[in-house]
């Protein structure tokens, strides 16, 4: 760190600077239970001194409330922070509880618009895809991102949670900055064939969950008894039952090398991801959530360690053991993406 701040890299070959570690802003208003809106917006401002430049949000995230929660802060910030968020998860009309995955034209300008209203904002400096619809050619869905591009309410594309086939095939269309994919010592089945292709085409891996959703970081064991109602970790297979019980026991390796170091479990499990810039030759920034500042700088302070060989060795048998799927619904989660 650099005046206490976080190192920079490039998203991508012409993408912006962000700091080496983003933020992950569902939780502040969506997804994990009840929220302190004052320390939510007390830890985007503290994310912003500590470097952390990347903040990360969708129009799925409670039906756009997230969107709108940080409209605020990046309007007072916005020359100084870049805005990530995404489309592809719709609301079916017939069903508000539901998600159905849409990439077609129409849908995406609607979202786009929906976006740009909702976050008070010009342009939106990285958009992502959400999920990938299957039924809609991925050069097409791709070539409408390129057009809003081009009519300047994006200024970069990213993807998530596509096949290293589906990657190349969207480059070829437009540059694409960064990918966004679940990475972390409990999943890491990219590496197999989609980290690679990111290398190669020159993307940023992004990697959302670097956490486990928390479970790493041992704050909880079983999201049914631990977790509050509206937590939707709760419907989560890994951290419920059985597999919970089973996941649980594989944090052992992790408390052995936080306890040499000195560090926290959550510390090494984000220095491992931190760290596969060098593993596999690629920027990789991934996206923590949290929406307190004493986690924040626990967070912040993982890229400063480095993990020895023996640590690494200690760590890799951990991800060919999970139990469970990391969702109920498998089709939010792409089909063949290792």
């Amino acid at each position: 760190m650099t005046n206490g701040k976080i190192p920079a890299v490039r998203l991508g070959g012409d993408g912006p600077e962000v700091g080496v570690q983003g933020l992950g802003c569902m939780g502040m208003s969506f997804g994990y239970g009840p929220t302190d809106a004052d320390e939510a917006r007390a830890t985007l401002e503290r994310a912003l001194e500590l470097g952390v430049t990347l903040y990360d949000t969708a129009d799925a995230y409670g039906a756009g409330e997230n969107e709108r929660f940080l409209a605020p802060f990046f309007k007072a910030h916005r020359d100084d922070v870049v805005i990530a968020t995404k489309f592809a998860l719709a609301i079916p009309p017939d069903d508000p509880t539901r998600r159905i995955i849409r990439n077609d034209a129409p849908y995406i300008r609607q979202a786009v618009e929906g976006s740009l209203k909702r976050l008070d904002v010009d342009v939106i400096d990285l958009y992502y895809m959400h999920r990938r619809d299957v039924n809609v050619p991925i050069e097409e869905t791709v070539g409408v991102m390129a057009e809003l591009v081009r009519e300047g309410k994006v200024k970069h594309l990213g993807l998530s949670e596509v096949t290293a086939t589906e990657l190349r095939a969207a480059q070829a269309v437009h540059p694409i900055a960064a990918l966004q994919s679940e990475w972390s010592l409990f999943s890491r089945d990219i590496e197999a064939r989609v980290v690679p292709a990111a290398r190669e085409l020159g993307v940023t891996l992004v990697p959302y969950s670097p956490l486990g959703r928390g479970f790493l970081t041992g704050s909880f064991s079983n999201a049914e008894t631990d977790l509050t109602s509206g937590d939707f970790r709760r419907q989560q297979p890994r951290f419920t039952g059985e597999n919970a019980a089973a996941n649980a026991a594989l944090l052992e390796p992790v408390r052995t090398v936080a306890e040499a170091h000195g560090v926290s479990l959550g510390q090494v499990a984000l220095a491992w991801v931190q760290q596969q810039t060098a593993v596999h030759g690629l920027p990789v920034v991934p996206i923590p959530g949290t929406r307190k500042v004493s986690r924040l700088e626990e967070n912040t302070a993982a890229t400063k360690i480095e993990l020895t060989e023996k640590d690494l060795a200690l760590l890799e048998p951990i991800a060919a053991q999970v139990a469970g799927d990391r969702y109920p619904d498998m089709r939010f989660a792409s089909a063949g993406r290792e």
